[in-house]
């Protein structure tokens, strides 16, 4: 993982009901990479109303920073509640509209069409806002290749809990009921050149081993970055998605040995310590050091 085509690196994605003043105030300074501030679960139906206007405070507040990245969760496309959403928070500081239980392509082409409109009315760059679909129902995983062709379309996101209720598995043995829905997301997202998708929130709070087991899980099968519900799990997510000293000296160590093989005229070889070298391995190597490079200069780069 690199940054993406926007140039941006978020390990981190922190969650924040868009009805709370308290938490809109202080979100931005938890550390986290991205805040996603919420028009949706978070917020009670007789709250919505209120939520947008709070929202469009808070990013009224955004307007010349770049850091953090700041998401809205609007409502989902199949209520009557969406299209106000974008009317109230489309302004100077949003990055990403994140849409729920995404199902099919049009609900996105219906979401970049307002907001079109919306970035022409507002003097803002056209297509600067990006989407993020999340998938949370089976039609959703089944739909995500052409999702995955959506205008605006930058990533998914995936809602275990939500998809797990839907397929009618066994909430403990989520890990399991989820592994080909994330697989798939992972696959379409690389065929599509998408970022790699973004890991669901982990709803124990206080388990930061748990925390941290999954988190690895799913950097191992592909993910880059992960929704919090608390700013106690952000150091543990971006310490899972930042590669360490030794992963670094290592990829340096296979580039160099990498280049001096070229240099030969070799094209692959078995290291004296038995590691098979190729150019696949080498573009791993070279993926590990561009994103310690890019976290160097911190979230936003560029």
């Amino acid at each position: 993982m690199t940054a993406g085509a926007h140039g941006v690196v978020c390990r981190s994605h922190l969650f924040a009901p868009g009805s709370n003043e308290r938490v809109l105030g202080k979100v931005f300074d938890a550390g986290a990479d991205a805040v996603v501030l919420d028009l949706e679960d978070a917020v009670a139906p007789d709250a919505k109303i209120d939520a947008r206007r709070l929202v469009a405070a808070a990013l009224a507040t955004r307007v010349h920073l770049a850091s953090p990245r700041v998401a809205v969760r609007i409502n989902g496309v199949d209520t009557a509640l969406w299209r106000d959403d974008l009317e109230a928070v489309v302004r100077p500081g949003l990055h990403l509209i994140r849409v729920p239980k995404a199902e099919s392509a049009d609900q996105l082409r219906a979401v970049d069409e307002v907001l079109t409109r919306l970035e022409a009315a507002r003097r803002l760059p056209a297509g600067a806002i990006g989407l993020v679909a999340t998938i949370e129902t089976a039609a959703g995983v089944m739909a995500a290749a052409d999702l995955a062709r959506a205008p605006r379309i930058q990533a998914f996101t995936f809602g275990a809990a939500d998809f797990v209720r839907d397929i009618g598995a066994d909430p403990a043995s989520a890990d399991l009921a989820t592994l080909y829905a994330r697989q798939h997301l992972v696959l379409v997202s690389r065929a599509a050149r998408i970022e790699p998708p973004v890991a669901p929130v982990y709803t124990q709070v206080k388990d930061l081993d748990g925390l941290r087991r999954t988190t690895a899980e799913a950097r191992a099968i592909g993910f880059f970055g992960r929704s919090c519900i608390h700013p106690s799990q952000i150091a543990v997510v971006n310490e899972a998605f930042t590669p360490g000293p030794e992963e670094v000296a290592a990829a340096r160590a296979v580039l160099d040995a990498w280049k001096d093989s070229l240099a030969r005229g070799i094209g692959a070889f078995a290291r004296t310590d038995g590691q098979f070298v190729d150019e696949a391995v080498a573009r791993r190597a070279r993926a590990v050091i561009a994103l310690a490079d890019a976290l160097e200069k911190g979230p936003i780069d560029g």
